[in-house]
């Protein structure tokens, strides 16, 4: 039992970071509430490393992310018909963080909920990795594509990176 107690506390502490980075990076973006794309951000800082070794594990520089996402972005808004180069210069400023509940976008919770729902095991970055795989749309799915990542292939990669942490 008391191990059981001590790994809920490591996994709370996993949490905090991982919701505190995604902030950190939505906030950067000009976003006050962090989506998927920023948790997957965040959890390629976590300590575990296991986020990182599954984008690794496929030949991907997980520093790609970043530039990939920021790419979708900016596609997404000359879709419909604003020039993102121009958007970008009249603010550059990060948001300032918000003094109330934590709060993300649709896809963020997702995120959380998918988390919340994988419980059992010690929570890692591979486990948002896992999750993110599993999204079919929205900003991280089409990075991921442009990235020429298959989602099977990401999710096994993640996989993988947990099973292997039970047992290293």
């Amino acid at each position: 039992m008391f191990q059981a107690v001590r790994q809920r506390l490591r996994d709370m502490g996993t949490i905090k970071a991982l919701c505190q980075g995604a902030e950190r990076h939505a906030l950067r973006d000009g976003q006050r509430e962090p989506g998927a794309e920023h948790f997957l951000l965040a959890a390629l800082e976590l300590p575990d490393g296991t986020a990182r070794r599954a984008f690794e594990r496929l030949q991907i520089d997980p520093a790609q992310l970043p530039g990939a996402i920021a790419r979708q972005h900016g596609e997404a808004l000359r879709g419909i018909g604003l020039d993102p180069e121009a958007l970008t210069a009249l603010d550059t400023a990060p948001q300032p963080a918000a003094q109330a509940l934590y709060n993300a976008s649709p896809s963020g919770q997702a995120v959380m909920q998918g988390l919340a729902a994988s419980r059992g095991q010690p929570l890692l970055g591979a486990h948002v990795v896992a999750v993110i795989a599993g999204m079919h749309h929205g900003v991280t799915a089409r990075t991921l594509r442009a990235l020429g990542l298959e989602p099977q292939a990401l999710a096994a990669s993640a996989a993988h990176e947990i099973q292997a942490s039970r047992f290293g």
